[in-house]
């Protein structure tokens, strides 16, 4: 048995703009990695092709699947890669129809069974946690699979599911990702430029699940449950990455890692006693955010802390997400600040409900507050999150898959046009990076930060055809 993996790139970026993220931000796709993995320990053959770290054409994608002579292709796709997996499939279908495809991800977890009536090249769908149930597929020959739970496949030409299966209750027992399918790993792969001290760097998750219900969020593929690994567990986890590979750096991509605060503090201890030189980043909510604890991030060499911030209107908030006074927002920032970290805000512009004076409040206020960088996407309404089942009663929506990547404003709310939001997105992010004070941050980077001036220069050109055309 021998299983290819395949991580579409997908449409990830503005239509008629060069796509400049595979130069500067590419992260290792850790669910496939996974299951890869998990199927490695049970005997199965694996390999994995990363269409963002190796892009390829439809056809000479399809070409090297052929000459590797797998007995089934996996592909992990997000809403907007979702097409241009599919589009692979069929490219494989008909060079071999004997080749099984499976899709999973974040959107055949949340279409789930009917997604099958309208793409035939699709064998099998995994709902929910791959690792077990593609195994137990691949176990299966891929065939007779109405007992294995998580299994969406055809009885008489239509699209059913066998049933969710119960999630994995201790992910200790998951070995590492397979970093060791990945060709060029580390080399091919980067943190965002200057969110990292040094290099080479990498991501890592090191938990599941969310507990919080915020509009926008797609829960189909985890659940709202939180599961995590232990403080061993992920202390070792970076000490391979370390000794296999030279890491230095990591960015913890869970969407709550300091959730548990047992588990954070036990991780910064026991990395502290192991002495082990990496630093890393990680996401966080305000509210679990204290002296205490952010003394210990610092001591285990925590060097950057990113918060979901969303907005800065508070009526908006609170339609959308558990509500965090927005009065206490400086303050906790400062905080981390005063610890010897840096801060990131994560933003959003176009969500339901708001206006041009609600987004221009949003603008005000991420400008007051001490943040050394952020990242603001454009609001997009996935098939999964709760949003979604009334998003056509609040404004205008293009369902184009492709498009839903936040990049693009596929929704415009009531009373706004898509004209007004791309000017108010570029005002965002020119009114907060056109000042003095981050200007001067940026020039300090140049000694905290070698390798992304390095990156930064050597892709000059690049990025002067990228800035000609934006309208910042």
């Amino acid at each position: 048995m021998k299983v290819i993996f395949i991580h579409p790139h997908g449409s990830n970026f503005m239509p008629g703009v060069q796509d400049i993220t595979t130069i500067f931000n590419i992260m290792p796709p850790l669910g496939i990695m996974s299951i890869a993995a998990w199927l490695e320990r049970h005997g199965i053959e694996v390999e994995i092709i990363d269409c963002y770290a190796t892009p390829l054409g439809v056809d000479d994608l399809a070409d090297e699947v052929i000459r590797r002579n797998p007995d089934a292709v996996g592909f992990s796709t997000t809403t907007s890669a979702f097409r241009e997996g599919y589009r692979i499939a069929c490219a494989i279908k008909e060079r071999d129809a004997r080749i099984v495809t499976v899709f999973g991800g974040a959107h055949p977890c949340t279409m789930g069974a009917p997604l099958l009536d309208d793409f035939p090249a699709i064998d099998y769908l995994v709902i929910g946690e791959g690792e077990q149930t593609m195994l137990e597929l691949a176990q299966a020959g891929f065939r007779e699979v109405e007992s294995l739970p998580g299994i969406a496949f055809r009885r008489d030409g239509k699209g059913v599911f066998t049933g969710p299966r119960e999630l994995i209750a201790n992910l200790d027992d998951l070995p590492f990702p397979a970093y060791h399918l990945l060709p060029g790993f580390p080399k091919r792969y980067t943190l965002p430029l200057f969110s990292f001290p040094t290099a080479p760097n990498t991501s890592i998750i090191s938990s599941r699940g969310c507990p919080y219900a915020c509009s926008y969020c797609d829960r189909s593929v985890f659940s709202r449950g939180f599961r995590f690994n232990s403080p061993e567990y992920i202390v070792e986890h970076v000490a391979m990455l370390n000794r296999d590979y030279g890491i230095r750096h990591v960015f913890f991509y869970d969407d709550l890692f300091t959730f548990d605060r047992k588990r954070v503090a036990e991780f910064c201890d026991l990395k502290e006693k192991k002495g082990l030189k990496v630093t890393y980043n990680c996401i966080a909510r305000l509210e679990h955010m204290d002296e205490e604890l952010l003394a210990l991030l610092k001591r285990s060499g925590c060097w950057q802390v990113n918060f979901g911030i969303e907005s800065g209107d508070p009526e908006v908030l609170k339609k959308h997400r558990k509500f965090y006074g927005l009065g206490e927002v400086g303050r906790k920032l400062q905080m981390v600040k005063k610890a010897g970290m840096r801060v990131k805000g994560l933003f959003m512009i176009g969500l339901p409900g708001e206006d041009e004076a609600a987004i221009r409040r949003t603008i005000d206020y991420a400008l007051s507050l001490p943040l050394e960088e952020i990242n603001v996407t454009k609001f997009t309404p996935f098939p999964g999150a709760p949003v979604y089942k009334t998003i056509r009663q609040q404004g205008e929506f293009d369902e184009n898959w492709e498009l839903m990547n936040c990049m693009n404003f596929v929704f415009v709310p009531a009373g706004m046009t898509k004209e007004q939001l791309e000017g108010l997105y570029n005002e965002f992010i020119r009114r907060f990076y056109h000042r003095t004070r981050i200007h001067w941050g940026y020039t300090k980077m140049l000694w905290k930060s070698p390798h992304s001036i390095l990156a930064f220069l050597r892709n000059l050109p690049e990025i002067l055809a990228f800035e000609r055309k934006q309208k910042w």
